[in-house]
C-alpha cells in the first residue's frame, strides 16, 4: 500500500438479506458503483458498515468475498475494533490471509477508559498485527475522545493514519499541524462536510459515508480541493450539503444516517437496504421520502 494512505475511502456499508446473511450480489454491485466512481480506497466493518452487530462468520465472508471482487485495484483496510483484544487480531489475522492491506483501531467500546490505558493497550495490541494499522476516533461510539499525546504515541508504535471522526474541527486541524512534518503519516476526515478544510490544510481525504450513494461526488471534491479550486469546491460542497439535509435527516434518530445510506442504495437497485439487529431499515413513509430525495438528488448530480 503507497503510503500515505488518501483520497475518498468510503465506510462501505454491509448489504444483507437478513441478519445472517450477505446480500452477495449487493456487495458486487456496490463494489463495482464505487470503483467506477474513483475512489481511492476502501474501509470494510467500520460504523456505517455495521461492524459490531455483525458475527464472526459473517464479517469474514464479507471480507472474502471483497477481496474476490475488489482484485487489488484500490488498497481494503478493514475495522478490528471489538470488546475484547483476542477478537481484534482474530479479524485482522484473517485479513492478512486474504491479502488486505491494513487495519484499523478504535478504542473497546463498551468500557469506557483513559488515555494510559488506551496507550498500554496499543503497546501490547500493535505488535501482534499482521498489518500496517490506522488510528480511528470515534468517541460518539466508543465513549473515549483520543488525545494527540494518544495518536502520537501510535504513530511512535508504526501507525500510518488517523481517520478523525469526532466532528471537532479544531481537533481536525491540531492533528494536520502535529503530523504536517510526517509526510507518510495520513490524516483522514471522517466527517465529509470537512472535506475541503482537510485537503487545503494539508491532510489527505475523507472517508465519506455519502460516497457508498454518489462517489464521483466526494471524488470530484476531493480533486477540486487539491487543486484549491475554490469556486468549484463551493459548488460540490452545496451539492454535499444536499445529501446532509436530506437523505440523513430521515427519521429521528442518530442511526438515521447509515439507515438513510442503505435505503439510498436500495432504491438505486444496488442492494438490500436490511439492517443488522438491534438496528431496523426506514418503514414506508420514510422510504417514500428517500424515493422523493433521490430523484431530486441524481437530477443535481448528472
Amino acid at each position: 500500500m503507497k503510503l500515505p494512505l488518501k483520497g475518498i475511502i468510503p465506510p462501505v456499508i454491509t448489504p444483507l438479506t437478513d441478519n445472517d446473511t450477505l446480500d452477495v450480489k449487493g456487495l458486487e454491485n456496490l463494489i463495482e458503483h464505487l470503483l467506477s466512481g474513483g475512489v481511492h480506497g476502501l474501509f470494510m466493518l467500520g460504523t456505517t458498515g455495521e461492524a459490531t452487530s455483525l458475527s464472526y462468520e459473517l464479517r469474514k465472508e464479507l471480507l472474502k468475498r471483497t477481496s474476490e471482487l475488489v482484485k487489488r485495484r484500490v488498497p481494503v483496510v478493514v475495522g478490528i475494533t471489538d470488546t475484547s483484544m483476542d477478537g481484534s487480531l482474530k479479524i485482522a489475522g484473517y485479513s492478512a490471509e486474504l491479502g488486505l492491506d491494513g487495519v484499523v483501531i478504535a478504542p473497546p467500546y463498551y468500557m469506557p477508559i483513559a488515555q494510559e490505558e488506551m496507550r498500554e493497550y496499543l503497546e501490547n495490541i500493535v505488535p501482534r498485527l499482521p498489518l500496517p494499522f490506522l488510528m480511528y476516533d470515534m468517541p460518539g461510539c466508543t465513549k473515549m475522545h483520543m488525545s494527540i499525546e494518544t495518536i502520537k504515541k501510535a504513530k511512535e508504535l508504526g501507525a500510518i493514519g488517523v481517520k478523525d471522526s469526532s466532528g471537532d474541527m479544531s481537533y481536525l486541524y491540531a492533528l494536520i499541524q502535529e503530523f504536517k512534518d510526517s509526510p507518510d503519516f495520513a490524516v483522514i476526515a471522517g466527517t465529509e462536510l470537512f472535506l475541503p478544510e482537510t485537503i487545503l490544510n494539508g491532510g489527505h481525504g475523507a472517508v465519506a459515508g455519502g460516497a457508498n450513494v454518489f462517489p464521483k461526488l466526494f471524488v470530484d471534491l476531493y480533486n477540486a480541493s487539491v487543486d484549491r479550486d475554490m469556486e468549484k469546491i463551493a459548488i460540490l460542497r452545496d451539492k454535499v450539503m444536499m445529501i446532509n439535509n436530506t437523505i440523513y435527516n430521515v427519521g429521528k434518530h442518530t442511526s438515521r444516517i447509515a439507515k438513510g445510506i442503505k435505503c439510498a442504495l436500495s432504491v438505486m437497485d444496488i442492494c438490500s437496504d436490511y439492517m443488522a439487529m438491534p438496528l431496523r431499515r426506514h418503514g414506508k413513509e420514510e422510504r417514500k421520502k428517500i424515493e422523493q430525495y433521490m430523484e431530486e438528488l441524481t437530477a443535481i448530480m448528472t
